[in-house]
């Protein structure tokens, strides 16, 4: 996004000028502190909801303002206004620099404009395709959903859209902004068999795309395909059995346990405060010699990729783990100054109303050199996850529970039923330490990741490659 038209969203409808954005940063740190900025929001956001061929809502929300943060120390004041003008922010300033007494002389802000390379389109994402377009493709999955199985019973589909931009001025001279845009399209069904028994599957996908791109002949069938699919095997499946076994993850979304259970342990909030079972342990050996972890913003399309992160830096793609080696942490600004080392691109917030912390964005572990038909057949008998539900973790121990969506039990080295009920519990770095397998299938998840910490969600990419862990405690469902 050009500063230019930063200017027209955020300074000229309040009559702001960018010397008043330097002013604003010298008051914030004109009684003390360390660091301070300005961050600004504009979102657009329209949302859609078809069931059973029938709206059940749409909707279209606005939503804008600015965020002062002050940091002093690990001390942070901050407030935010939806008022873009002066008088708002200068209000919010006044509250945020609270925490700063020190009364240190602090130098004039003189703010450089930055340009970062694009990673996805500047265009409008809301433009182009009118409310019935949307309507009638909504219907049409319903529609081809009904056509594919006749034990398909219920439909809801849905069309999520984004047009978000940002721009984040700072006391260490930055000034730099970006457009954001996100498309999200789902499907949920219900199938029932002939004795009445009835399970969901669901699917979808998107990213940092236009509207029109989910019109593209096959685009949104594929979903629906992969929704049934998803239910019809559930209603085959048997009851999980539970105990110690192999344990054989399936390639793209099941990299949400490596997101859940490794991921947020390697957040540099986490680490700077002792609480991570990662904590001082860069340089050592976490986990299998087979696993490179990597945490990358710049992943063009991608759900989690971002030109520049919530405190303007821009994204990188950053080596967590390497072949088993702990090489570092995620760092916003914060974090990264009290512990001495350089930010990372990872500070993000859920909006201006939130404080920026070190958060993932694009997770995934690189490939090996195995054959997903090698890692099966290795297997006497054990469990073969190809889709998770959710699942808890704990950060200070990296224990953690997920369900299973869609498993099969692997026998004699072959696929043979589906199972229903599994879940998956462990702690991270011990499971991580029995990877014994990595495919060479690596894969991302399709546009759906949606990440939670501290109460705030951000949008996130995950993925990994099939990969076998050689003992994992299955909890099932077998009587």
């Amino acid at each position: 996004m050009s500063i230019k038209q930063s200017s027209k969203t955020f300074l000229e409808p309040g009559g702001l000028s960018f010397s008043d954005l330097e002013h604003l940063l010298g008051d914030a740190l004109s009684t003390g502190g360390d660091f301070a900025d300005l961050y600004f929001q504009s979102s657009r956001l329209e949302s859609w909801v078809l069931e059973n061929q029938q709206v059940k809502s749409g909707s279209h929300s606005i939503d804008r303002g600015v965020g002062v943060r002050v940091n002093q120390g690990e001390k942070t004041g901050f407030a935010y206004t939806d008022e873009l003008n002066k008088n708002s922010i200068k209000h919010a300033v006044l509250t945020a620099r609270g925490i700063a007494r020190n009364q240190n002389q602090h130098a004039a802000v003189n703010l450089k404009k930055l340009t970062v390379p694009e990673l996805y389109t500047p265009k409008d994402v809301l433009l182009g395709v009118d409310n019935q377009a949307i309507i009638d493709l909504l219907n049409q999955m319903d529609v081809d959903a009904r056509k594919h199985d006749h034990r398909v019973q219920k439909v809801i589909c849905s069309l999520v859209s984004s047009q978000e931009e940002i721009m984040v001025a700072s006391t260490d001279g930055g000034f730099v902004a970006d457009i954001r845009p996100m498309v999200k399209l789902s499907i949920q069904v219900i199938c029932a068999d002939d004795k009445g028994r009835m399970e969901m599957g669901y699917a979808g996908g998107g990213g940092r795309v236009l509207l029109t791109d989910v019109f593209k002949p096959g685009y949104a069938n594929h979903f629906v395909e992969q929704a049934i699919h998803g239910a019809l095997i559930n209603l085959q499946a048997k009851e999980a059995p539970a105990g110690e076994m192999p344990v054989v993850l399936g390639s793209g979304w099941p990299g949400v346990l490596l997101h859940e259970a490794v991921g947020h342990g390697l957040e540099g909030d986490f680490n700077r405060k002792g609480s991570s079972a990662f904590s001082g342990k860069v340089g050592q050996q976490v986990t299998s010699k087979a696993c490179t972890i990597i945490d990358s913003g710049i992943l063009p399309h991608r759900r989690g990729s971002l030109n520049i992160d919530d405190e303007g830096t821009p994204s990188q793609e950053n080596v967590l783990i390497e072949n088993g080696i702990l090489r570092g942490y995620m760092q916003d600004k914060l974090n990264a100054r009290l512990m001495g080392v350089p930010t990372t691109g990872n500070g993000r917030r859920e909006s201006f109303a939130h404080l920026p912390m070190p958060r993932m964005t694009n997770t995934y572990m690189l490939g090996g050199q195995y054959d997903p038909k090698e890692i099966i057949a290795s297997v006497e008998k054990g469990l073969y996850a190809v889709n998770f539900s959710g699942g808890q973790v704990d950060i200070t121990n990296g224990k953690f529970v997920f369900s299973a969506s869609e498993a099969y039990m692997i026998e004699n080295g072959k696929i043979s039923y589906p199972v229903k009920g599994a879940t998956l519990i462990g702690d991270g770095p011990a499971a991580m330490q029995k990877v014994s397998m990595v495919g060479n299938d690596l894969a991302f998840d399709q546009g759906l990741g949606v990440c939670g910490k501290d109460g705030q969600s951000i949008p996130v990419g995950i993925g990994q490659p099939s990969l076998k862990i050689d003992k994992l405690t299955v909890g099932g469902t077998q009587v």
